[in-house]
């Protein structure tokens, strides 16, 4: 009891400057936890364990999520998860809908609150790995003390966003931890491992999401975040990654505002019409193996009127 009136004596002081909220991340986080949240330090959550059929509701509800990412979190838990450590994924709202943890831990981290069907709002446990990685959309590690709630002091969390195809939030991934031999190395290694893992279940979900489209990768980011564009038939981006939508013209595109796939590496065509008619006549050779008379069969047109055209495009 004096270690948790002790601990909960630091968050007050450190919240009680007009400025507290300004000095870093975990500032603004205990920040919000008490005068947003009302929470106190002192106090642990209040009971919100989802009941079996809510948490079939939950999980039915992100179908699609889990689908993509149980496999990856079966891969991952194979280095990550030991004992005394496991393996959280959640929804947008930071309930707790997978996990993967050692038999002999199980009890552990059920009275730990760190099982499926608890949620890990910073509205619900204040400042902590899942969501405070939520509300500021980053990754984010939350070691021990620096846990708002008292009762969460034991545990050190680290989260990582994962986000859909349109850019926003749709889950996290976290790795809790209350093993004494957890330091920032091994918090580095773990939140790379969890960087790499939310990349490839947002690739799995992008693909998926535009399963008729051709994906382009415009480059690579940092961790394996690919900056991906869907491109539909008449060459018009209507979707992006994350990671892509960092480029201006990206921004708010969608199907709806549709950005030309040119525009993005600068190659706007002079006469539009006229490549759009060399890509039919050199796909059409490319097609035939450059046989112009099966090409101009091909789109039913002559072959006089196939060269013609061909010189006009240009092609030899």
């Amino acid at each position: 009891m004096a270690e948790a009136e002790q601990h909960a004596a630091v968050i007050r002081s450190a919240i009680a400057s007009p400025a507290a909220a300004a000095q870093s991340l975990l500032a603004a986080s205990w920040c919000r936890s008490a005068l947003r949240h009302g929470l106190d330090p002192a106090h642990g959550p209040a009971a919100d364990r989802l009941d079996a059929m809510q948490l079939t509701e939950a999980r039915e509800a992100n179908a699609r999520l889990l689908r993509h990412a149980r496999p990856v979190l079966d891969t991952l838990a194979r280095s990550i998860v030991r004992t005394g450590r496991c393996l959280l994924l959640t929804d947008s709202n930071s309930l707790i809908l997978e996990g993967r943890m050692t038999d002999g831990d199980a009890a552990m981290f059920d009275r730990a609150r760190l099982v499926p069907g608890e949620c890990w709002s910073e509205a619900a446990e204040g400042t902590n790995g899942i969501g405070t990685c939520v509300v500021e959309d980053r990754p984010v590690a939350i070691l021990k003390d620096q846990h708002f709630l008292s009762s969460n002091t034991h545990v050190s969390c680290m989260g990582v966003p994962i986000h859909g195809a349109d850019g926003r939030i749709i889950a996290a991934l976290d790795v809790s931890t209350n093993r004494y031999d957890h330091d920032l190395d091994t918090t580095a290694l773990v939140m790379a491992a969890l960087q790499e893992a939310a990349a490839s279940v947002e690739r799995l979900m992008f693909t998926d999401t535009f399963s008729d489209c051709r994906i382009v990768l415009l480059d690579q980011q940092t961790h394996g975040h690919a900056a991906m564009v869907a491109v539909d038939r008449d060459d018009l981006v209507i979707g992006a990654s994350r990671a892509a939508r960092h480029h201006a013209l990206l921004a708010g595109v969608s199907a709806a505002t549709p950005v030309p796939l040119a525009d993005l590496f600068g190659l706007g065509e002079e006469d539009p019409i006229a490549a759009a008619e060399r890509k039919v006549l050199r796909q059409a050779l490319a097609r035939c193996g450059g046989n112009v008379a099966a090409a101009a069969r091909s789109l039913r047109i002559g072959r006089a009127t196939f060269y013609r055209r061909m010189e006009r495009a240009g092609i030899q």
